[in-house]
């Protein structure tokens, strides 16, 4: 069946031949003429660069709130085990470490003496606390350092209105200032 389509479209082409009102023009159209060189124009290089500027602008963003998410989630770990070093502290002790700092000042935010305390030089006092390296330089008078790299604070006792004055509070104030939206053991 195709060599009769075929045998018919020549048929009628070259009866078409001789007719002049169906030959093609023997000046060819600007387009046809043309020549496009091969590669891309300043346009379409443009819109790939602004495209892959926005990817990475994302990519970035999130990278940045994985982070804090981390640290956030590190910041509440380190919350609850020294919440736990603190409590079996007290259950050897019968007490809470005092919140002074080696002046004798209550200061939530100079937490160095809960170092000595749970985690004392001494070989013969107990360790109720293993301090990494990432919470700061581990001399015994050097304040706990958080994810964010702020002081850990911490006040025995504690504030009333929030855990009780029988009570200790231990909080972080990652990355914000508002302490609503602190990392806090209350």
């Amino acid at each position: 069946m195709s060599m009769k389509i075929f045998d018919w479209k020549n048929r009628f082409l070259a009866g078409t031949r001789n007719d002049p009102s169906l030959r093609e023009s023997p000046r060819k159209s600007k387009i046809e003429n043309q020549k496009f060189p091969e590669g891309f124009t300043l346009i379409e290089l443009l819109i790939v660069i602004a495209i892959i500027a926005i990817l990475a602008a994302l990519t970035l963003n999130t990278a940045g709130f994985i982070q804090k998410k981390a640290a956030r989630s590190r910041a509440e770990t380190e919350i609850a085990a020294l919440s736990a070093a603190l409590e079996s502290y007290k259950a050897d002790n019968g007490d809470y470490p005092a919140g002074k700092n080696a002046n004798g000042v209550n200061t939530p935010s100079d937490n160095a003496f809960l170092r000595t305390n749970l985690s004392p030089a001494e070989t013969s006092k107990k360790v109720y606390f293993e301090f990494s390296k990432t919470m700061g330089d581990l001399a015994a008078n050097k304040p706990i350092v958080d994810p964010f790299g702020e002081n850990y604070g911490y006040q025995y006792p504690g504030d009333a209105n929030r855990s009780g004055t029988n009570f200790f509070d231990l909080w972080s104030r990652g990355a914000s200032t508002k302490s609503n939206q602190w990392i806090k053991n209350w």
